[in-house]
């Protein structure tokens, strides 16, 4: 583990304002998904259907990358191919600038995030606002999202309360309507005045070329139609075959995010304005991104490219309720993060990451599309091995452990006697110092001491117990 991601965790799990405010919220989604589900008929069939035709289209990913942009240009759009986060960045600062663009509204988009887009135009010498709520004070923070779908996730109401006070010098209250209405008032104006609009895409529907993004806030709509220009920021894995299978996609989206059998707002967007259309923007561009993503799909993770971003893996992972968003220290938190991030940005930058889990695969059971995130867990920890350095306490330590358990008589000896020292050390049925190499173990946990008889031996004693009745 990365001194970094320790120190990151530990000051987290030592945040009690965090886990007040995390409790409140994965406890209240996870109740909602639950609820949500008992709404849709033949539930796990729409989840088989839907996680069939996500990975067959991965099957063919190119094929149906082209077949999209030509739906697209034909409905009027215009499409741009970015490798890499940069270079997306400064496609849409290049469009930006060629049209004489001042202002720019964005929605809620995670793969603006994953680029930096909003530094980007700031440097170039725009100015940006976020436009959905939670991102909205996110960036008056200066902070960064730290949940998939709730990106305040790490703050309570009184944190806000007090940050719109102190930003925007307005009265202080903890009242979410009101703190709402506070943001409402201020955000309406930057609606009318911006030049260009930035979305992400929940889905790419290649049968149509349609754009389609679900948001419980009326913001998105205002971004796609008012502002002259409507940029999207498409990650190459957001596309679905057909309207079919869309529509399956948004029953379970929305019941897996937050319970609701469909957001309140759903967009189905097919490019710029035309004749006889009331509103809308008079361009539309759509950037691809790969940034990593092509090389995700060669290798042993590719199914993590079906992730359609519910966040419901999030709010049952017991290490993102202990750490929450920030201390995965980039944009993917919890156990897709452990698989994108590392995929996204190397392997060697973020080794940890794969071993902040349990295993206990209650992110598999959860997910809409069946993604064994379990399994692509463990296919990185074993890279991580291969390919990083381990620390030389860890490596001795194997190895010393893969001799002494290949060896059965060596191996009882040895734990009996370790069993032996470990209850001497016991206090109460707790062992709060382990010794050597353990040691680091018990510096933010208690150990459960072992118990007198192992499971082998408690086995033969009742075994040999029924034998003499």
């Amino acid at each position: 583990m990365s001194t970094a991601f320790a120190e990151r965790a530990r000051a987290a799990i030592g945040n009690h304002q965090l886990h007040v405010a995390l409790d409140r919220t994965t406890a209240q989604l996870g109740l909602r998904r639950s609820a949500g589900l008992e709404s849709l008929d033949r539930f796990d069939d729409v989840r088989t259907l839907a996680r069939r035709a996500k990975m067959e289209l991965l099957g063919h990913l190119g094929d149906s990358l082209q077949q999209f942009e030509r739906r697209l240009v034909d409905n009027g759009a215009d499409v741009h191919w970015a490798d890499t986060g940069d270079a997306a960045n400064q496609i849409i600062v290049d469009i930006a600038r060629r049209r004489g663009v001042r202002r720019v509204a964005k929605a809620k988009s995670m793969a603006s995030e994953e680029t930096h887009l909003n530094g980007a135009l700031a440097d170039a010498g725009f100015e940006v606002i976020e436009t959905d709520l939670g991102e909205y004070i996110v960036q008056l923070a200066g902070d960064r999202p730290s949940h998939i779908i709730a990106p305040i996730i790490h703050m309570t109401r009184e944190q806000v309360g007090r940050l719109m006070h102190d930003r925007l010098n307005v009265p202080y209250t903890d009242d979410v309507q009101v703190l709402a209405g506070y943001a409402r008032e201020r955000l309406r104006e930057e609606f009318l005045r911006a030049d260009m609009g930035v979305t992400g895409a929940n889905f790419g529907v290649v049968e149509t070329g349609t754009i389609c993004l679900v948001t419980n806030e009326g913001n998105a709509r205002m971004v796609t139609t008012l502002p002259r220009i409507h940029v999207v920021l498409m990650g190459i894995e957001k596309l679905v075959p057909t309207m079919a299978d869309l529509d399956r996609f948004l029953k379970l989206l929305a019941r897996s995010a937050t319970g609701q059998k469909l957001t309140a707002y759903t967009a189905l967007i097919r490019g710029p304005r035309r004749a006889g259309d009331d509103c809308g923007p008079d361009e539309m561009h759509v950037v691809l991104l790969d940034n990593g993503r092509t090389k995700i799909l060669a290798g042993e993770t590719a199914e993590i490219l079906g992730c359609i971003r519910c966040g419901a893996c999030l709010n049952v992972c017991p290490v993102y309720r202990s750490i929450g968003g920030h201390a995965y220290g980039d944009v993917y938190p919890g156990p897709v993060g452990a698989i994108v991030t590392p995929g996204l940005r190397g392997l060697d930058r973020h080794a940890e990451l794969p071993g902040a889990s349990t295993l206990c695969a209650a992110c598999r059971d959860v997910c809409p599309v069946r993604l064994d995130i379990p399994r692509m867990l463990l296919a990185l920890r074993r890279r991580a091995v291969e390919e990083t350095s381990q620390p030389f306490e860890l490596r001795v330590g194997i190895k010393t452990f893969a001799r002494i358990a290949t060896r059965p008589r060596l191996y009882r000896t040895v734990t009996t006697l370790a069993r032996r020292i470990l209850r001497r050390r016991a206090t109460n049925g707790w062992i709060t110092r382990a010794p050597g190499l353990a040691a680091a173990w018990t510096q933010s946990r208690d150990l459960k001491a072992p118990a007198e008889q192992t499971f082998e031996q408690q086995w033969r004693a009742r075994a040999a117990a029924r034998r003499t009745r």
